[in-house]
């Protein structure tokens, strides 16, 4: 992209701080992977913070990039953008202070201090939802000068938001859970990242991911950093067209950048697909591999069309930006 990531100074300041202060909480986190052996529903009680500073790492960091490539409304940006980290900031808090507690952050409506806190939780990620969709709303009307990083942007965003809403999902109270309100077992958990088996049940290693169910954080974590994937394959791209001639044409980039982000898009809908099957990650049916497989086929059919068609045109026809009659 013709945009280069070297501007740091104007990246968004608060974004890019805060980042750090998650890098920091990971390394924390790490050690108290090491140091404390307490488990919560299966998992070491430090993995979650661990997780959610890496992610909020990386969401900080490039929306702290993305925002300074606005030419307009850049204050509005930057108001959205320190409510975002404050949101962060609260959300992340909570979670650290139930890890403390020996507490599950999510779900958890077991007393009423932990019912607080959830909700504290639920109304910050909501919120935080709704300032990503302005500074996506801003970022998709912001003119980039390559059109392949343009797309890669726009597509990058709106589909890390879709992703992001995945979350929603989490929240609805299980079948078992709907049945133990209603006979008095009720234990205190309202929502699920598990589909058809209870939360804290076998899992991947280090994602946690269950192996013997579905597990709406895979099209969560998968959509959500369509963020950062997309991008890097247009700057990718746009390095190895220094050396790959047929990557030259900045239509041919844009074409395979569009292919990416459908695919990309595909992936996201089949892994939700496959999650609330509850089917595991690991264990995909006969119909799932199917599925899969015309997905990968089509994107690599796709892609080799890319590479071998004759580009028509300035990469600027592709979105629509043409030049006017007259125009030099």
């Amino acid at each position: 992209m013709s945009t280069p990531l070297g501007r740091v100074r104007s990246w968004h300041r608060p974004m890019t701080w805060f980042a750090g202060v998650m890098l920091v909480m990971a390394a924390v986190s790490a050690a108290g992977l090491a140091l404390d052996d307490r488990v919560l529903l299966g998992a070491p009680i430090w993995l979650k913070p661990l997780k959610f500073a890496v992610s909020i790492s990386l969401y900080c960091i490039t929306w702290a990039w993305l925002t300074s490539l606005l030419r307009r409304h850049r204050r509005v940006a930057s108001v959205v953008s320190t409510a975002i980290v404050v949101l962060l900031a609260v959300e992340y808090a909570v979670i650290v202070v139930q890890a403390v507690r020996g507490r599950s952050s999510h779900f958890n409506v077991s007393t009423a201090l932990d019912s607080t806190l959830f909700t504290i939780m639920a109304v910050s990620i909501a919120a935080l939802w709704t300032g990503t969709l302005v500074l996506t709303v801003l970022l998709v009307r912001t003119p980039v000068a390559d059109a392949a990083g343009r797309w890669a942007i726009r597509l990058g965003a709106l589909i890390a938001l879709a992703g992001l809403a995945l979350g929603a999902l989490m929240t609805r109270p299980t079948s078992a859970q709907v049945e133990s309100m209603a006979d008095g077992t009720f234990e205190g958990l309202v929502g699920a990242h598990s589909v058809g088996v209870p939360d804290g049940g076998p899992g991947m290693a280090v994602t946690g991911w269950s192996t013997t169910g579905g597990d709406l954080r895979i099209p969560h974590f998968v959509g959500m950093h369509a963020l950062q994937a997309l991008p890097l394959l247009a700057l990718l791209l746009g390095a190895l067209a220094t050396r790959l001639p047929r990557l030259r044409s900045g239509v041919v980039r844009t074409r395979l950048v569009l292919t990416a982000a459908a695919g990309y898009a595909g992936l996201t809908g089949l892994l939700t697909w496959q999650a609330l099957r509850g089917q595991p990650l690991t264990a995909p049916d006969p119909a799932t591999l199917l599925a899969f497989g015309l997905l990968a086929g089509a994107v690599v059919v796709a892609a080799g069309l890319c590479l071998v068609r004759t580009p028509d045109g300035p990469p600027e026809h592709l979105d629509g930006d043409r030049p006017k009659a007259g125009a030099r």
